[in-house]
């Protein structure tokens, strides 16, 4: 029997920031910068902001001098990523300082986990959203435009974002994402507190492979690999 080869996910990634286009001939009146750091899942979870602030008026940008909004989006597991983050805020708060309008955000598990520190103590940043409240960001952006603070890590075992379509990050037209499951109770001894992964029981989207693979074959034809005249149960699962 051929052995199932594993995949790894690139640590060459970690703080990437978010650009689907290389071009985007879209105008936009705001714009968003968007890193990266932790697990595929948390890239994932950055496709999923990218396309609910897209729907807000919001284009992507990967120079943070010119974005009005930028995002770090990570977890708490490593120490390492959490230091690395520490840094890139204490560097954008020296870009918020010539732009005092400009909004600076933590997403993920992180944010859960520092708000405090994040928002009271150190001031590094204007939101702090955890995994689960990612639909209230245009609402949170709208208080941090007018000089508060906008807060919302609530926990959710419902939440999915099953139906939002996700802006594919630094899209080949080829590869792509696709959620199994969300949220993470993996014990890593490099975590810098296991107990927030704890909180966060992951939640299976399917365990049903035939499912699965019927939403890779909606992917292929959504993305243009496939023709849906071809298959046109694919649009069904």
């Amino acid at each position: 029997m051929q052995e199932l080869s594993t995949k790894e996910h690139d640590e060459a990634r970690q703080g990437e920031a978010f650009a689907p286009f290389a071009v985007d001939a879209n105008a936009y009146k705001k714009h968003f910068y968007i890193e990266s750091y932790g697990c595929a899942m948390n890239f994932a979870d950055s496709e999923v902001v990218a396309s609910i602030l897209h729907d807000s008026g919001f284009g992507p940008t990967k120079n943070a001098e010119e974005a009005d909004v930028i995002f770090i989006n990570t977890c708490s597991i490593r120490d390492k990523a959490e230091q690395t983050v520490r840094k890139r805020l204490q560097q954008f708060r020296g870009i918020k300082r010539q732009r005092p309008n400009l909004v600076v955000g933590v997403l993920g598990c992180m944010a859960e986990r520092l708000k405090a520190a994040f928002l009271e103590e150190e001031k590094l940043v204007d939101i702090v959203v955890g995994p689960d409240a990612y639909r209230t960001l245009p609402g949170l952006l709208e208080e941090a435009e007018s000089g508060q603070k906008g807060v919302n890590v609530l926990l959710s075992r419902d939440e999915t974002y099953a139906d939002i379509a996700p802006v594919r990050l630094n899209s080949n037209g080829v590869t792509a994402f696709v959620s199994i499951m969300r949220g993470c109770n993996n014990m890593w001894k490099e975590a810098v507190m296991q107990e927030a992964s704890l909180k966060n029981v992951p939640i299976y989207l399917t365990r049903d492979i035939e499912k699965l693979l019927c939403w890779v074959r909606m992917l292929t034809v959504i993305t243009g690999l496939m023709k849906p005249a071809t298959k046109p149960f694919l649009l069904q699962c």
